[in-house]
């Protein structure tokens, strides 16, 4: 056997079809004072460029000092000014398997950033033989542009995913408790399983240690990791302001995009009780309804998928007219979600930015009350967007 067929038989022998690592972009500050005003109910959203060229950004978190870590999918995590100032990729980032929806993907800053300068990553980690990947979170300390002594906190077993359905998005609760959201891998069949990680909330220890109270722990037939189970492919987490509750949200198939309020223990369904249907149209398999015995009902539903990902609470005197308001990035319908609230209730939705024809991947609020946006694309934008009242 000549050396390219070995070559060849090799890396089929072992699965080896990630992609190789990119190179990476040169992302840069837009064009001073882009600003780009939209009509909505509640007045004139402005919408500045800060950032243009990032690779498909993912998340973002903010630092003390204003400005703020992104990561880009193909595993680059950078340094953005608040103004737009854009870093070299640092150094220390861990191997991440690179294909479909599968990278680099949320970032998330120790409660004690101050003291320890830790920076939390979740990512898609491949499995040994590199043709599989799950779920993973380290964490490291950030010093100056590296990411030093990187420990991996949390695994999701078994590895499953060929590049879908991976997650994931990192809170932290009042108590410096780990919420760490997830995908089914596209394999529904495990998700109703509880010795298996897949479709799963998890919460943890910062270390990654178990919580003595997590509902499953000292079960012989589940992992103690788990909060709740039922879940397809979250993408959006968020503390509320004044509850701080954890709420989530998550992809259904074709339809059935949901909220939830997840409660230790319970079930939320998937893939037995969905709105959706499989993308072939057909129901999806082994699904029995839209409700059944023993599944909880979604807090709210898009009968028709916007694509959700990223969510935050906007909770600022800057912008009074959003103040409480829920806001959702939408993959498929290109826009900012806005949903109003009445305690937990949601009452109204308005869709805002549908005029960029941009996906949105991410939205935070900032220390400046401002809220900042990412755009899924290769040519990936980082927003800020105001609100202007109506006269």
């Amino acid at each position: 056997m000549n050396r390219c067929l070995l070559i060849a038989f090799t890396l089929v022998s072992l699965g080896c079809h990630r992609q190789p690592p990119a190179a990476p972009s040169q992302p840069q500050a837009a064009a001073p004072g882009r600003t780009t005003a939209y009509a909505s109910e509640r007045g004139q959203v402005q919408v500045t460029e800060l950032v243009t060229g990032l690779v498909h950004p993912w998340a973002l978190a903010f630092l003390p000092d204003g400005s703020m870590l992104v990561t880009e999918r193909p595993g680059f995590l950078r340094r953005i000014g608040a103004e737009g100032a854009v870093s070299a990729p640092l150094a220390g980032v861990p191997e991440v398997y690179r294909d479909g929806q599968a990278g680099l993907l949320d970032v998330a800053l120790s409660p004690q950033f101050g003291s320890d300068h830790l920076v939390y990553l979740a990512y898609a980690e491949p499995s040994l033989r590199g043709n599989l990947c799950g779920t993973a979170v380290a964490r490291a300390r950030l010093e100056d542009d590296a990411l030093v002594d990187l420990r991996v906190v949390y695994r999701q077993e078994p590895k499953l995913s060929a590049g879908t359905h991976v997650g994931t998005r990192l809170v932290f609760d009042d108590d410096g408790l780990l919420w760490v959201t997830q995908g089914d891998n596209r394999q529904a069949k495990h998700v109703q399983d509880l010795a298996k990680l897949q479709g799963k909330l998890v919460r943890i220890h910062p270390d990654g240690a178990i919580p003595g109270d997590n509902p499953f722990v000292g079960r012989d037939d589940a992992r103690p990791e788990i909060w709740s189970t039922g879940h397809r492919n979250m993408q959006g987490a968020a503390l509320h302001p004044v509850t701080r509750r954890l709420w989530t949200h998550e992809h259904g198939p074709m339809g059935g995009d949901e909220i939830n309020l997840p409660e230790a223990g319970k079930n939320y369904g998937w893939p037995l009780v969905t709105h959706g249907v499989d993308y072939s149209g057909q129901p999806v398999p082994g699904a029995v309804g839209r409700e059944a015995p023993g599944m909880e009902p979604p807090h709210y539903v898009w009968e028709k998928s916007p694509g959700v990902s990223g969510m935050a609470f906007y909770a600022g005197d800057r912008m009074p007219g959003w103040n409480g308001n829920l806001f959702i990035g939408a993959l498929v319908g290109s826009a900012l979600i806005r949903l109003e609230l009445d305690g937990d209730r949601i009452v109204h939705e308005e869709r805002l930015l549908t005029a960029m024809h941009e996906r949105i991947r991410d939205v935070r609020q900032g220390p400046d009350g401002y809220l900042y946006v990412l755009t899924d694309s290769d040519n990936g934008k980082l927003l800020r967007v105001g609100l202007v009242p109506a006269p």
